[in-house]
Order: structure tokens, then sequence, then C-alpha cells
């Protein structure tokens, strides 16, 4: 609770931490029942209404001073609340009970539910609640010895008062009387007559006699008698407008100490007959201070008997702890000691004395017993603080670790992502490379593509050369196949072009020449010319033909016809059928002639090489599908036989068809079944063979 009300800031807590302070009684004792209780106060209602019946029966039996019975109200009003969450009346329960604990000296119990209460109208936010409550609390204090404490409270209630337009006389006059304790007469004056001010403003009469009275003890206390006078004379003309006659006897008794004090007999006299006629007349108890003061009167007049007896009825009245009690004792000390009774005399003021001394050991075990509940507070606030900061720092601990954990997941999950990253990225690079290696891959085969096909003879272009000769002349191939033939070699062969072109020039002649016809062929390729006889297939007139390698391009053959009888010389005349050289490329060196041989075997057996390797079927296939050397059949083999003389330096044709070996290793090469290294190393034969074709075009 204590953790609440904490000097003045009075931090709101949480209404259900609060709350617990609320319900001391019910741990600690058992409540009465309440029906019976509610029979046992003549309360008829039930539910809220009784307990609004309940707090009303407590105030009026506080106020006149039976506490026993309103302690056993607050009972029953706590009983009829029982575990109702009724913010307001759990409120009102324990600061009526704050009051009565106060009303009845005991000070630190109504300490600690004054702060309960505050600590309740904080949670709530009840200002005027809050207010009052801190009045109340400045007045323990007060009574308790912590006047630091006291006005700090009381200071705050002004403030909150003031700023909220509430009346101001309560807490002023409590200003007041903790400056008079200081020992500040001025300043604690000048509150009681702000309060006197207050009072008045807001028709309380009562109140303003209340500090009319103190007032004029300051005044008496400073040696002003007649201003005490005034003041208490104005305070019994208010009184006497508000009705409250039970007061009205406590200012005849300051009026009687006043007259005694300037021996002023007979107007002590007149105010003792008029508070005691009043008192008889109403029948109202007589206080213990007037009842001290009109003792004195009799004594100072005589009337010893009178005075003692109205003393001992005065003192077997007020309780053991009571404030006036030494004050009666001395009192009947002093007219026992007039009276000659010197024992008696001094037993009574032993009794005071020992009265002194009881209210002096109260206070002081009051005070001890607020300091003691003040350690005991500041102890659990301090185990309390201790605990808390001990959370917290597990807390961060816990809140750390986390937040080490997440960084680590995070890191490892950033590690993972970046890894996650680059693998893609990798992958892509990957795939980026793959594709520009598929693409670099894919142009290299057209390329050899290409350049396989650049091989080939283009038709048109021979068309365009033989076509307008006068002698008649047709090209054909290693294999025999007419590329392009004219028009004075179809009259001559009595063929059609259209159906010669593309076929075997071996179909124009007569059977039983074209065997004469591929050998002659054959051996074109070591030597430069070759004559042969043959008869035409369409009606078998004789023929002459000379079949020579065309100098133009090494690998094709120019075959030259002419009606049988008729002159060689007349068949043959310009450089187009001069005689071939006996090695390609034309014009080379003797050193360059058979580097250029040894380049195109190692050519050849490198392209048989990797296809063997790469293709699994042999050089039959080779031929058959490149198309490019002729198989043939040998003693029921069949064979490449021209194909094979590439693969010996020593069987190769002295007119070798280079341009048929590039063909072979482009077709090998545009297959895409190579590796790399093999790819590299045919590449690396191609060229050196086409760095000789290159020099021999040069040259």
């Amino acid at each position: 609770m204590l953790a609440c009300v904490a000097a003045t800031s009075l931090a709101p807590c949480a209404f259900a931490d609060v709350l617990s302070c609320a319900r001391p009684d019910s741990a600690r004792a058992a409540l009465p029942d309440v029906a019976l209780c509610l029979r046992r106060a003549g309360v008829a209602a039930t539910g809220d209404a009784a307990v609004a019946a309940l707090f009303e029966r407590a105030e009026r039996e506080t106020g006149a001073g039976r506490f026993d019975e309103a302690e056993q109200a607050l009972e029953c009003a706590a009983a009829a609340l029982g575990d109702a969450d009724d913010a307001l009346a759990r409120y009102e329960l324990v600061r009526r009970r704050g009051i009565l604990e106060y009303r009845r000296e005991r000070i630190p119990e109504a300490l600690t539910r004054f702060e309960c209460a505050l600590a309740l109208a904080t949670a709530r936010e009840d200002r005027g609640a809050r207010a009052k409550d801190l009045k109340n609390v400045g007045s323990a204090l007060r009574r308790l010895g912590d006047f630091r404490g006291a006005l700090r409270h009381l200071t705050e209630s002004l403030e909150i008062q003031r700023a909220d337009g509430a009346p101001l006389g309560p807490v002023l006059n409590n200003i007041g009387d903790v400056y008079r304790e200081l020992g500040e007469p001025t300043t604690a004056e000048q509150y009681y007559r702000d309060a006197l001010t207050a009072f008045r403003q807001h028709g309380n009469t009562v109140e303003a006699a209340h500090v009319l009275e103190t007032l004029s003890g300051l005044a008496l206390d400073r040696g002003d008698a007649d201003e005490a006078s005034a003041l208490l004379e104005t305070a019994l003309a208010e009184e006497s407008r508000s009705g409250d006659r039970a007061y009205r006897l406590r200012i005849y008794a300051g009026l009687i100490r006043l007259a005694l004090a300037e021996g002023d007999g007979a107007s002590a006299e007149r105010w003792r007959a008029a508070a005691l006629a009043m008192a008889d007349e109403y029948a109202l108890p007589l206080p213990a201070p007037l009842q001290l003061e009109a003792a004195r009167a009799d004594r100072l007049a005589g009337r010893f008997a009178a005075a003692r007896a109205r003393l001992r009825e005065a003192i077997a009245n007020v309780p053991e702890g009571d404030v006036d009690r030494p004050a009666l004792l001395r009192e009947l000390a002093a007219g026992l000691e007039q009276e000659g009774d010197a024992l008696g005399a001094i037993a009574a003021l032993r009794r005071a004395s020992e009265a002194e001394s009881r209210l002096e050991r109260a206070k002081y075990d009051r005070q001890l017993a607020w300091a003691r509940t003040r350690f005991e507070a500041v102890e659990r606030e301090q185990k309390i603080a201790a605990l808390e900061a001990e959370n917290r720092l597990r807390r961060a601990e816990l809140r750390q670790r986390t937040l080490l954990l997440w960084s680590i997941a995070a890191t490892a999950l950033a590690f993972f992502a970046a890894a996650v990253v680059v693998l893609l990225h990798r992958r892509h690079r990957a795939r980026l490379a793959e594709a520009e290696r598929q693409a670099r891959y894919e142009a290299e085969l057209a390329r050899y593509r290409q350049q396989a096909a650049a091989l080939d003879v283009d038709r048109r272009l021979l068309k365009a050369l033989f076509d307008d000769r006068d002698d008649a002349v047709c090209v054909i191939d290693a294999e025999g196949l007419v590329l392009t033939i004219n028009r004075a070699a179809c009259e001559a062969l009595a063929v059609a072009e259209e159906t010669t072109v593309g076929g075997p020039f071996a179909e124009c002649l007569r059977a039983d020449r074209r065997e004469a016809f591929h050998a002659a062929l054959e051996g074109m390729e070591d030597a430069a010319a070759s004559p042969l006889r043959a008869h035409r297939a369409s009606d078998g007139a004789a023929l002459r033909m000379t079949l020579s390698e065309w100098a133009r391009d090494g690998g094709l053959i120019l075959v030259a016809i002419a009606a049988d009888g008729s002159e060689t010389d007349d068949i043959v005349t310009d450089d187009a059928v001069s005689p071939a050289p006996t090695v390609a490329p034309e014009r080379a060196e003797a050193s360059s002639q058979d580097d250029f041989r040894r380049a195109l075997v190692e050519l050849m057996l490198a392209v048989v090489d990797a296809w063997e390797r790469h293709s699994g079927s042999g050089r039959l296939e080779l031929a058959e599908k490149s198309r490019i050397w002729r198989v043939t059949i040998d003693d029921g083999r069949l064979r490449a036989r021209a194909m094979e003389r590439y693969l010996s330096l020593s069987k190769l044709p002295k007119n070798p068809r280079w341009r048929d070996v590039l063909r072979s290793a482009y077709f090998v090469l545009g297959q895409g079944a190579l590796d790399a290294a093999a790819r590299a190393t045919l590449q690396s034969k191609i060229d050196a063979v086409l760095a000789f074709t290159r020099r021999s075009a040069l040259a």
C-alpha cells in the first residue's frame, strides 16, 4: 500500500493492487452475520441503501463518543458489502474506519487507514476525495509529531481544493494547528484567520466558533486578555445562532478560564452559572474543561467540597488516557492542599503525574509504533524494490538473450539467404555461361556447317563458266556425280541437262564401259589426265573423252567429250583443261608439298579417330553419313578405299582431295558430339591445312 502513497507524488496504482488494503479485517476476524447485525442496528433496508444507513449510524455514534457502537456499524457495513466490487463503498468504509481510529486516539492505525483511503481515491482519480484524504493523513502525521510530512500533505490538499474551488476552511485550520505546535503562533494565527474567513463564507458557524476559540487561546497565551475575551464572546454569539449547545459549554469554559486569569471572580461566577443552567435545562453532559474551570471557580470562592465533588465526578467520567485527566487531578490536589489534606493532595499529584506519564508514554508509543510501521514499510518497500530490480534485471537478461537468439537467428537467416543468393547467382551465372557456351557451340556448329557448305561447288558459277563454251565439257566430282554440263556435252551424250546434273556421269555411258570409267576416275588421284574411249548409253555411239583435274579447284574433274574420230587438240584448248599439278596446292615448293601432305594425313586420321571415339561407329559409317567418300564392295566386303588412302602418307594420292578432307573434318565437328579438347585438336589441324591452302592461293 505504501508503494502507492510515497511522499507527495502519490502515483496511481492499479486498482486491483490497491484494493487489497481495503480488506484487512476479513482475513483477521470473521465478519458478523448480515441479517443479524442489520436487525440489531435497526436498519430495514438492504443492499446499497443498508450500507449507506450503516455509514450514517457509524458517523452519529462516532460523534457521540460511542466508539464501540460505531465499530459494530462499520463491521456490519463490511459484511453487507462482502466481495462486491463497489469501489466507492470500499473507499468510504476505509475512510470511516480511519476516522474512528483517530477519534479513539489510535493514530498509527488511523494513519494506515487514511493512507489506504488516499490510495483508493488516487486509483479512482477522485480529486475531491484525494484532497480530503491528504488532509486526514496530514492531521494524523501532526499527531504523531511528523510536522514536515503533515505540512507536505496538507499543502498538497490545499492546492487541490483551491484549484477545484472547494471549501478551504478545514485544511487551513489544520495547517494552523501544525504551525501552533511548531511554536510559530504568528503563522498559525494567519492560517486560523484565513480558515475563519473561509468558514464564514460558507456559513459554517460551528467551525467558525471553533476557530474563534482557538484564536482566543493564542491571544491569551500572548497576554492579550481583551482580544481573547472579545473572540470568545463572538464565538459564543455565533454558536448561539447555530444551536450546537454542547460546544457552547466549551466556550463557557473558556470564558470562565479567561475571567479567572484576570481575577474577575464575578464574571467567572456569571459564566459558570450560565453554563450550568444551560446544561441542567437541556440535560447536557458537562465536558471535562467546563468541569475543571467550574471546580476552580468553586475553589477560589471557598466552596471546597463542591469543587472536590465536581472534580471527582469529572475524573471518574473521563477515560484513563484522556488529555484532560492530569489537569483535573492537579486541580483536585490544589483543592485538597487548601483544605489541609496534604496526604490527599500528594496522592492526587502522584496520580496526576502518573496520568501525564501515561499520556507521554502513549504519545511515545504512538510515535514508536508509527516509526516502526514506517521502518517496516520502508524495509518492505526496499525488498520489493530489490525484487523488482532483480526482476527487471532478469527480464533485461531474458530480453537480451532473446535479442541475442533473434540476432543469431537473423544472422543465420541472413547468411543462409546470402548463401542462397550466392548459390542462385552462381547457378544463374552457370546457366548464363552454359547458355553462352551453348550459343558459342551452336555458332561453332553453324560455322562448321557454313565452312563445309563453302567447300561445296557453286553449280551456278560452274554453269556460268562452261555453258557458253563451244566444246563439250562437263564437271564431275571425285565420286563421279555431275556438277554441271554445257549444251555441247548434252548434245554429244544425247542427254538432257535437267536429268543429268546431280546424277552419276556413268549413267550417260553404255554399261560395258562404266567400269572403265570408274577405273579412270580413281586413277585421276595419281595422274594429271586420263583418256578414255566409251559409248553413249542412248545409241552406243563411240565417244572419246579426256578426264583431267580442274586447275581452278583441285578435287573436281573436268571431262572433255568428243565424237570418236575428232582431234584431241580440238577438244581441250584452254587453261581450263590444262594439266593439274601433281600435288595441291599449285606452285608449292617441294618442302611445303611434303608438309601439306603430312598435314592432310594427320587431319584425316584425327577426323576418323574423333568420329570413332565420340560416335561409337566406324569409318564406313562416316563415309556413308557424310556422303563425301564413295563406299564400294571389294571381295564381298564394304570398303571406303578412297578415304583409306588418306590415312597413310605412303598411300596418299599424288593429287589429294584436300577439299573433301576439310569437308569430312567439318562434318565431324558439326555433329556436336565432340568434347572441347577434341574440337580444339581437330580445329588446330584444320587451321594447319587451311594455312597451306591460303599460301598456295597467294602464290
